[in-house]
């Protein structure tokens, strides 16, 4: 029994454009998921700033 289940990696290769990549487009799209991964580590980045300095200037 052989699996037949390779994918082509031609039907793959463009699903995006470079251009498009930067879009701003709503739902699951490939551009939503790049920019929400762009905010949560900008997210994850403010956080880490405002523990590092709560830590430093508190008193306990």
């Amino acid at each position: 029994m052989k699996k037949e289940s390779k994918i082509d990696l031609k039907e793959t290769k463009k699903v995006v454009d470079k251009q498009e990549l930067n879009l701003w487009k709503r739902g699951f799209t490939p551009q939503a998921e790049i920019w929400n991964g762009r905010m949560a580590t900008i997210g994850i980045g403010i956080i880490l700033i405002v523990i590092a300095l709560i830590s430093k200037f508190s008193s306990i």
